[in-house]
């Protein structure tokens, strides 16, 4: 049963108020009433629903809809790692073989996973810093981590929206600024002569790229402009929450999929697009006996859905009690999963045409030079020709005629992966087709949608974090949500200068990976080992009317945890045993050199993984050792009654008389309402039926009793007090609230 706070001046729902229980001391003799707080056990997690009561924050915002909850986790979870992490890891790991441990891995580890955080979010209906506090106060560290780890990765993420905004606009040009080389007197520019025109335009014309790390060469105004841009629109879209950015993720969900619908229709209409699937798709079954392969497939898996950010802790806190979250996590990860398929298909099918003119290019230079040397009438003969003559050519002349070596299968294992995929060699592909700007447009649209859709979701996680913290909740929304943006967008500036990128690289190489993956593997172990496996099973059956079998006890507390114990390991050994390195440019080659990170760098870099590992720890031992006490408030605790001479009502009925060590409180943070009946014309104030069933939060267990004190259980009945404050004058209440 739900229950109301109804008082003087009518209905309220805060549970703090309680007005007509009592008043304060008046100097004649009579008490006010105390309050005194007692801690729960810290073992055990109250069932608020059970007690009659609402699960978290009953003001607590709520998706206006089921469709506007599956697109705001689509749009977070379906993401720009879809469009070009999966294309290149299929490439890379065998093809079509790489679908078989891919889908293992989402199998065995991603579902899972994502059910035990957004079932948690749902029960408890509170942040990731509010849940992890409510299984143990001891694990509050594992909500700051993940705060601070989503924190680090927002602030380089909207980097990448910046650079899409960049080309977006230089898109509506025509011809398109990168479809050819800047000339100087008639001529193309040496480095891009030596490049090509794609990659000048990325490295010189939009990053203006420094040569390494240690030479920043100053911000770069436009790229300035850009990225206040980009977290200009990030604000105005979180700023209220939910009630903001659930309204734009109608737009940055679905139209990602309308222009991937128009590019696959586009795309497997073109010259060689079947040669891109083939070259894709053709399985390397030998490649499954590399490890490397599999662990791959677990990395992308845990990183596409975005686990251990909160976020996805967030999403299913705003749902209703009884949401079906079991299927709501396999429809996104079904969903999740044919998205990075589907994309793949695309991206081939225009590589693949890219390819395929790359190589008519090169069969044109080599002809022309056949045709210099007169062994061919024209350079338009048939192929067969061609290869005729070429194939007649000793290694020696062809060395020193300087053919090219013209291969389909080498220009499409030439693709790239991240940023080099997007930026140049889609591009690339982009200019090729007729109608350039047109795609070029939708292209970088798409990948704005993408960008926009994971941002809000990971701010989202992060903003619901802070807003835990009592302290902000007093706060107005668009303000602390001001403050954050503000402060990514200063700390995000060493992104906008010459070495721009390789900062990049190094936040997404060291900042979201190792923090993540330990704060999953925290969190996994606190639910299903400290929460309970079989208290998590039984709460996601009370939700959804689904019982978890073995499937989901195996995966919960086995193979997951030992996946990412994997990730996680190997992810430290190959930072010790390789020396990291980044790729930099250099102009007077028009290529780009590995570098390794000077020792400056990876202090940072180290210094970033301390602290989404550190608040772990730390807060296990401050709150071990009680050196940071748990902060509760009125919801989290006994309440005893000292030293006064007010009385109320009959509080509940006789079937509760040997329940005194039944607790089953509320979570730490969240709120009770209680019912007073002091509206109620014939009766006097009173604190009213405030427990109504054996599991409230009221009949906490460890209340010790003393001479004048007494508990609010049912053997107790109270005689009015005539000092009680009218219901008419609206006397504030106030406690006292001890510290334990």
């Amino acid at each position: 049963m739900t229950t109301k706070v109804e008082g003087p001046g009518g209905p309220r729902n805060n549970g703090h108020e309680m007005a007509p229980l009592n008043t304060r001391a008046r100097g004649d003799g009579t008490h006010g009433v105390t309050i005194m707080l007692s801690p729960p056990d810290r073992n055990s997690v109250g069932s608020r629903e059970g007690a009659g009561l609402p699960d978290g924050d009953p003001d607590r915002a709520a998706w206006s809809g089921k469709m506007q909850f599956f697109l705001s986790i689509i749009g977070y979870s379906v993401g720009l790692g879809n469009i070009w992490r999966f294309p290149y890891l299929c490439q890379q790991n065998g093809g079509g073989a790489f679908l078989i441990p891919f889908m293992i891995m989402l199998i065995l580890e991603g579902i899972p996973l994502f059910l035990i955080e957004l079932g948690m979010g749902q029960k408890m209906r509170l942040g990731a810093l509010g849940v992890w506090n409510t299984i143990h106060p001891w694990l509050g560290g594992i909500g700051i981590s993940s705060c601070i780890v989503t924190l680090f990765v927002a602030i380089y993420y909207n980097v990448i929206i910046t650079w899409c905004f960049y080309y977006f606009f230089n898109s509506f040009r025509v011809p398109l600024p990168w479809a050819s080389c800047p000339q100087f007197n008639g001529t193309d520019l040496p480095e891009c002569e030596r490049s090509s025109e794609t990659a000048y335009f990325w490295y010189r014309t939009t990053l203006d790229a420094s040569p390494s790390i240690e030479e920043p060469e100053g911000f770069k105004w436009w790229i300035v402009l850009c990225l206040l841009l980009s977290w200009t629109v990030v604000f105005f879209i979180v700023m209220k929450g939910i009630q903001s950015s659930g309204k734009v993720v109608y737009f940055t969900s679905l139209f990602p999929y309308i222009v991937l619908t128009i590019f696959f229709i586009r795309g497997i209409t073109l010259k060689g697009a079947g040669a891109g699937l083939m070259h894709m798709y053709t399985p390397k079954v030998e490649k499954l006996l590399e490890p490397t392969v599999w662990l791959d497939a677990a990395t992308q898996v845990f990183y596409s859905f975005g686990l251990a950010f909160g976020s996805l802790i967030a999403f299913g806190s705003y749902n209703t009690p009884k949401n079906n979250c079991v299927r709501d996590v396999i429809l996104v990860s079904v969903c999740n999963a044919v998205t990075a398929i589907y994309a793949s298909v695309v991206i081939f099918a225009i590589l693949g045409y890219k390819a395929t003119v790359g190589v008519d290019r090169c069969i044109a230079v080599n002809k022309g030079i056949l045709f210099k040397h007169g062994l061919i009438d024209s350079i338009h003969v048939d192929n067969a020709i061609y290869e005729e003559k070429m194939n007649s050519l000793d290694s020696m002349t062809k060395t020193n005629w300087t053919f090219e070596h013209c291969s389909l299968e080498d220009q499409l294992d030439s693709a790239a992966e991240g940023t080099g995929l997007a930026f140049i060699v889609f591009t690339q592909a982009i200019v090729q087709l007729p109608g350039a700007p047109f795609w070029a447009v939708l292209f970088f649209t798409m990948l704005l949608s993408l960008g926009l859709g994971s941002q809000i979701g990971i701010l989202e996680g992060m903003l619901c974090t802070i807003f835990d913290i009592d302290i902000f909740k007093r706060i107005r929304k668009p303000y602390v949500t001001g403050v954050v943006c503000l402060f990514c967008f200063t700390v995000g500036l060493v992104f906008t200068t010459g070495a721009g990128e390789y900062w990049l690289k190094m936040f997404d190489s060291f900042a979201g990976t190792i923090g993540l993956v330990v704060v999953a593997l925290m969190e996994t172990i606190a639910v299903i080992y400290i929460y309970g496996h079989k208290k998590f099973t039984e709460d996601i059956y009370q939700m959804t009317g689904i019982r978890p079998g073995p499937y989901w006890q195996l995966t919960w507390r086995y193979i997951g945890p030992v996946i990412m114990f994997l990730i996680l390991l190997s992810s430290v050994l190959s930072m010790v045993l390789k020396s990291p390195t980044y790729s930099a440019w250099n102009g007077e080659l028009g290529i780009t050199e590995n570098k390794s990170y000077p020792d400056w760098v990876m202090a940072i870099a180290l210094a970033m993984i301390v602290a989404s590992v550190l608040p772990m720890p730390l807060v296990f031992l401050l709150r071990r050792f009680q050196i940071l006490k748990v902060d509760l408030d009125i919801h989290q605790g006994s309440i005893r009654r000292n030293e006064t001479t007010a009385s109320t009502k009959e509080m509940i009925d006789e079937d509760d008389d040997d329940d005194d060590d039944d607790f089953s409180g509320p979570a730490l943070g969240g709120p009770v309402n209680v019912r007073s009946d002091s509206d109620d014309e014939d009766e006097p104030p009173t604190m009213g039926k405030m427990l109504s069933n054996k599991s409230s939060p009221l009949t906490a267990a460890g209340v010790a009793a003393s001479h004048q004190t007494f508990q609010f259980k049912n053997q107790h009945h109270l005689t009015p007090n005539p000092l009680a404050a009218s219901p008419t004058r609206k006397k504030p209440f106030s406690m006292e609230v001890m510290d334990f």
